[in-house]
């Protein structure tokens, strides 16, 4: 489907400092922790700042990680509008088939309204026993986990909660989440192509594994500011909106960094300024009723609270309530500025080896990396093929800069020869937040790799992209 582009403005015309925003991409860039994907601001339901640092470009799905859990409660909420589930209605009515066995008095209890605000009444994060107590099945082995406190109680950050809300919805509709929300969210929001990960009970996993652009991010964003209503239309109920972005339990753990600790909403945090949808390695949707402004990030970083702290600090301030006349140059600067974001590519020279070169891993296996049995560098130096687990993935290098690679599992790869004996490349996997540093060595034919950010699904190579049914 062609997808509508949202409205544009100019920071000044919509009270914003341009200068906040340069400020904010300063700080994204300075920081050696943080590599910044992509970044979109709007105000008054405009876009007004909007950029991707190449390689990543803004048609190319990425990764979302646990921002996929403000998705799915989306199609819990429209699901419930529909009639087709309850609040109140206890989890096990949905799974009769589970009735006999689940037999402990709070898993009983549990409510839909529990797992939907993660408080189910587990103390801790449950995912990898209830994998262990029904691989096939994980909301039976969920369930067969008695929790420690009354439902409703307390709050633990747990990935089968949500699952299991995703699962009622996939079988209270008959369908996908994907294919649910496609007539109902995704195509009223002009929302393109996205792609949902599976499980081994063939259902898209809910708490995790969307893959979607930066601008769907946005958009969803945009919808609940607007409290569910989209082009005057109303997607969401008003309802579901206040409940879903309200503090239904708060984590008062101090083990939590500070804008983990204002409460959980039905799959949305509580932050110290409006809410957010937040993943893995710093997939972000802020959503800022006070300044009438939508954020959304897409990025690489194990500090998740340090990019809020920067958009605290830099962009908040530049929120203004009436426009700034006189600003035609500082917004043309910006506009300029982002059209060129790059991330610096990995140094090295292109000259190449003079012949073909296999290299095998050193000591026999890489960390995290178990299934890599091979890098083959061509003659030229104008490509390296990965070899895992009997598969082949070419990709271009040796060019300047970034070479991107279509195909299966898309890529970039910068770096080039350090010395003589070593190649060093920064393989980036484009449709996730994650790169595989390579190093080689022509001395003993060797390589080692690693992971920059651990996958949290799979430690593939080959499994580093957008699921697509024609692949």
């Amino acid at each position: 489907m062609s997808v509508r582009p949202l409205p544009t403005s100019t920071p000044s015309a919509e009270g914003v400092d341009a200068t906040g925003v340069h400020a904010l991409l300063d700080a994204l860039e300075a920081a050696p922790d943080i590599e910044p994907h992509s970044l979109m601001v709007l105000r008054h339901g405009k876009v007004v700042a909007s950029g991707w640092w190449a390689p990543y470009t803004a048609d190319r799905l990425h990764l979302l990680y646990s921002l996929s859990k403000s998705f799915a409660a989306t199609a819990a909420g429209l699901a419930a509008a529909e009639g087709l589930l309850r609040l109140d209605d206890p989890v096990i009515s949905y799974f009769p088939e589970f009735e006999a066995d689940i037999t402990d008095p709070r898993s009983r209890a549990m409510l839909v309204r529990h797992v939907a605000s993660m408080a189910s009444g587990h103390v801790a994060e449950t995912h990898d026993r209830a994998l262990a107590a029904d691989r096939e099945e994980l909301v039976r082995g969920f369930l067969l986990l008695p929790p420690e406190r009354d439902p409703g109680t307390f709050f633990a950050y747990n990935q089968p909660t949500t699952y299991t809300l995703a699962a009622i919805v996939q079988r209270v509709t008959g369908q996908s989440l994907t294919d649910y929300l496609r007539p109902r969210l995704l195509d009223p929001l002009g929302i393109g192509d996205v792609a949902w990960l599976r499980d081994r009970a063939g259902r898209e996993l809910g708490f995790s594994g969307l893959h979607a652009t930066t601008d769907a991010i946005a958009r969803l964003g945009q919808l609940y500011l607007q409290r569910g209503v989209w082009e005057g239309e109303r997607l969401l109920s008003e309802a579901w909106v206040a409940e879903a972005t309200r503090s239904h339990i708060v984590n008062q753990d101090d083990g939590w960094s500070a804008d983990w600790r204002h409460g959980y909403g039905f799959q949305f945090w509580m932050s110290r300024h409006g809410y957010r949808g937040d993943g893995a390695y710093g997939q972000y949707c802020l959503v800022l009723p006070e300044q009438d402004a939508v954020v959304a990030i897409t990025g690489a970083t194990d500090e998740m609270q340090k990019v809020l702290e920067l958009v605290w600090r830099h962009l908040l301030p530049a929120f203004g309530t009436d426009p700034l006349p006189g600003r035609g140059e500082a917004d043309a600067a910006l506009a300029e500025r982002l059209n060129r974001l790059a991330l610096p590519p990995t140094g090295g020279k292109p000259a190449p080896p003079e012949r073909a070169v296999v290299f095998t891993p050193y000591e026999g296996g890489c960390a995290g990396l178990p299934k890599l049995t091979a890098v083959e560098v061509d003659a030229d130096g104008r490509r390296v093929t990965l070899v895992e687990d009997g598969q082949r993935l070419e990709l271009g290098c040796g060019a300047p800069g970034w070479t991107v690679t279509e195909g299966p599992v898309p890529a970039a790869v910068s770096g080039g020869w350090t010395d003589e004996d070593t190649l060093v490349l920064d393989v980036a996997l484009l449709e996730t937040p994650h790169h595989v540093d390579l190093t080689c060595s022509l001395t003993d034919r060797t390589f080692t790799a690693k992971w920059r950010t651990q996958p949290l699904h799979s430690s593939r190579i080959g499994a580093m992209r957008a699921p697509r049914d024609s692949v």
